[in-house]
C-alpha cells in the first residue's frame, strides 16, 4: 500500500486518516460492548433467580484483591490518558514514561488476578468435578436446596467474565509493547499521535468494564 510518510495512500490528510481510525475503533468497542453485554444479561437473569446462592457464592471472592485491582485500573487509565497528552504535546520522553507506568500498573492487574484464581483453585472453587461449596448456615441452605449448583453457576460467570476482561488486558498488554518500542524511537509527534489515542480508547475500555464488574461480582449483599 502507497504510503507518505505516516500517511496512507487512500487518505488525503492525516486528519482525515485520524478520524476514520478512530471511528474504525469506536464502531469496534460498539462490538466489544454487545459481546460483554451477553455476559452481563445472562449474569443479571440468574442473579435475579438464584439470589441467595448468588449472595453467598460472592463472599467467597476477595473483595480486597478486586478492590486493589480496581484502584491499580484507574490509576492505569490516569496515567494512559497523560501519555495521549504527552504525545499530542510533543513531550516524547514523558510519553515513554507513562506508557511504561500503564504497561506495569496492567501487569500488576493481571498479577493480583492471578494468586486471586490461585486461591480459588486452593479451595476448590473453579466449576467442575472437583467444586466444593463451603458449607452455609441451615437457615440459608433452606432457602436454596441446590445451592452448591447455583454457587457453581456463580463462579462459572465469575471466571468466564474476569477471564474475558483478563484476555483483553494481555491484549492491552501487547499493544503497549508496541507504543513504547514505536515511542522510543520518536515516532509519535503533535501531527501524528493516531496509534497512542487509539490504543488509549481500548485501555480505558477495558477499564470501565472492570468498574462494572467488581461491584456486580464481589458487592453482592456485603452489607448484611
Amino acid at each position: 500500500m502507497h504510503r507518505t510518510g505516516e500517511l496512507y495512500g487512500q487518505f488525503q490528510t492525516l486528519d482525515q486518516q485520524r478520524e476514520a481510525a478512530s471511528l474504525g475503533m469506536w464502531v469496534f468497542l460498539i462490538t466489544e460492548i454487545m459481546f460483554f453485554g451477553g455476559l452481563f444479561l445472562a449474569y443479571t437473569i440468574n442473579r435475579a433467580i438464584y439470589a441467595v446462592a448468588f449472595a453467598e457464592a460472592s463472599r467467597e471472592l476477595n473483595v480486597h484483591m478486586g478492590g486493589a485491582n480496581t484502584a491499580v485500573l484507574i490509576l492505569s487509565s490516569f496515567t494512559m490518558a497523560m501519555g495521549v497528552w504527552c504525545s499530542q504535546t510533543g513531550r516524547k520522553r514523558l510519553l515513554v514514561v507513562f506508557l511504561i507506568a500503564t504497561l506495569a500498573l496492567g501487569g500488576v492487574f493481571l498479577g493480583v488476578k492471578y494468586f486471586e484464581y490461585a486461591e480459588k483453585f486452593h479451595h476448590h472453587l473453579v466449576p467442575g468435578y472437583d467444586f466444593h461449596f463451603p458449607d452455609v448456615k441451615p437457615e440459608i441452605a433452606a432457602q436454596d436446596p441446590y445451592i452448591n449448583a447455583h454457587a457453581q453457576l456463580f463462579f462459572s460467570l465469575y471466571f468466564g467474565m474476569t477471564g474475558l476482561h483478563a484476555l483483553h488486558m494481555i491484549v492491552g498488554a501487547g499493544l503497549l509493547l508496541w507504543l513504547i518500542a514505536q515511542a522510543a524511537k520518536g515516532r509519535f509527534t503533535p501531527a501524528y499521535n493516531t496509534p497512542v489515542e487509539i490504543v488509549g480508547l481500548y485501555w480505558h475500555f477495558v477499564d470501565i468494564i472492570w468498574i462494572f464488574l467488581f461491584p456486580l461480582l464481589y458487592l453482592i449483599d456485603r452489607h448484611t
